[in-house]
């Protein structure tokens, strides 16, 4: 792999609204084959509710100049409501929120031709590595599990189910890990 061409870059929400037309081309090209739920428009308006939120934080991976990849999300508020749909059993008080306890992994991706050489952990590591929350989250589909043994190897583990409200939603493994702050 050439990781010595790979270049990351951190962008606050007013830096990324430039690069929308070429997050919604990556996010495409990652779920090229993953139906019709996946679309230029629903993807548009995720985009656009995701980065309003207080904290909202990108990585983007390039190489050469062309975008490869990436990893965006947000600290989750007290109003939040990115637990909605979470199924029974889950620990007393694991969906309270205050802004500071849960930062949400809203996207990782990397183009299928990208893939298998490393961006996904380095963009992870630049995240992840970066938080002050205690734990964060994230939801992958339960039939990924190319996502399910990456996730696992860099420390995250299921902790529930969940099925969000949106039109078509499928029910996505809740995955959680604990940030550890050097």
């Amino acid at each position: 792999m050439m990781l010595d061409r790979l270049h990351l870059q951190h962008y606050t929400a007013d830096e990324a609204r430039e690069l929308v037309d070429q997050l919604v081309d990556v996010y495409l090209d990652a779920h090229a084959k993953d139906g019709p739920l996946y679309n230029d428009h629903r993807y548009r308006r995720q985009l656009a509710a995701h980065v309003s939120r207080d904290g909202w934080a990108l990585v983007a991976a390039s190489v050469d100049g062309d975008l490869v990849g990436y990893i965006y999300g947000f600290p989750l508020s007290h109003d939040t409501k990115w637990w909605e749909g979470i199924q029974e059993p889950v620990p007393q008080g694991f969906t309270e929120e205050d802004g500071r306890r849960t930062f949400a992994v809203s996207e990782l991706l990397v183009r299928p031709a990208w893939q298998r050489r490393g961006i996904a952990r380095a963009l992870h590591g630049e995240m992840i590595g970066r938080r002050a929350e205690q734990r964060a989250t994230l939801l992958v589909r339960p039939d990924n599990a190319a996502a399910h043994a990456a996730y696992h190897s860099w420390g995250w583990s299921e902790a529930a189910q969940l099925q969000p409200s949106w039109k078509g939603a499928p029910t996505f493994d809740v995955l959680v890990r604990t940030i550890v702050v050097d």
